[in-house]
């Protein structure tokens, strides 16, 4: 257990839990390193295939900077904080990460916790859930990535509309924008959660970093036939060279669930 954050292995998976619910969850530069450093684990380590990541208590999931810690540090030493090079919450500037995170959103999401929310492959909603980039509101912008996110995962009049008020959505509504993958009541959030991780985790890691990496270096390619032919996939490649692209049709005909050993 870190300072500012705790960590559960199940398996395959990695449950991260940002751990300040005296302050929201949210979250100055240490925990960022903190967090940073937990998500530099998922990266490394060849047993873990799924993440989720979740908030302590159950008012937040996160409200962003703690501008109690900034305004403080300046009127200390005139210098603004710096947050570490993944970005907040150690994933909204990580865009080399293939293996699947999962944000079990258990309330407020705000500012660089919606960030971190959306830097991820899909959110749990509790029903309690609220998002929002409220940043123009006290003189400031979502520069973690918001700016950039929220327009590429909802169609850009929604975005607008929520990002020049900084107005505060709901689950609900979330997930008929497009930005929530499914909505739960309150209590159920992390079994749902577990739920989604486990449908994943049914699947090849090597199939499922494949498919992710395609995804999201093809976003930003207008042309299809580029994106199909003239892109660089390395998890694609090692998928293909894999034991597991062996032992799942073998197992389909056997008539058995796979054994996936991720290489």
């Amino acid at each position: 257990m870190g300072q500012y954050s705790r960590t559960e292995r199940d398996g395959h998976l990695l449950v991260v839990t940002i751990n300040r619910p005296e302050v929201y969850n949210a979250c100055h530069p240490m925990a960022n390193e903190e967090l940073a450093a937990e998500f530099d684990r998922l990266a490394a380590d060849p047993d873990l295939w799924v993440a989720i990541i979740t908030g302590a208590g159950d008012k937040a999931f996160c409200t962003g900077n703690d501008l109690k810690y900034h305004a403080e540090m300046r009127a200390r030493t005139g210098e603004r904080p710096v947050h570490p090079p993944k970005g907040f919450g150690g994933l909204t500037a990580r865009f080399d990460l293939d293996k699947p995170v999962i944000a079990a959103v258990n309330g407020v999401a705000m500012g660089g916790g919606f960030e971190i929310a959306l830097a991820c492959d899909l959110i749990i909603a509790s029903d309690q859930a609220l998002f929002a980039l409220p940043e123009p509101r006290v003189g400031l912008a979502a520069g973690a990535s918001g700016l950039q996110r929220l327009p590429r995962t909802v169609p850009l009049k929604q975005a607008m509309g929520m990002m020049l008020t900084g107005r505060r959505v709901g689950a609900e509504e979330g997930m008929r924008l497009g930005f929530v993958t499914a909505v739960v009541p309150h209590a159920k959030l992390m079994e749902e959660a577990r739920r989604w991780a486990g449908m994943i985790l049914e699947c090849s890691p090597m199939s499922v970093r494949a498919t992710k990496q395609a995804v999201m270096r093809s976003l930003d390619v207008p042309d299809l036939a580029t994106a199909m032919n003239n892109m660089n996939y390395p998890a694609y490649a090692a998928m293909s060279r894999s034991e597991d692209t062996i032992e799942g049709p073998l197992a389909f005909a056997q008539k058995r669930k796979p054994v996936w050993k991720g290489r």
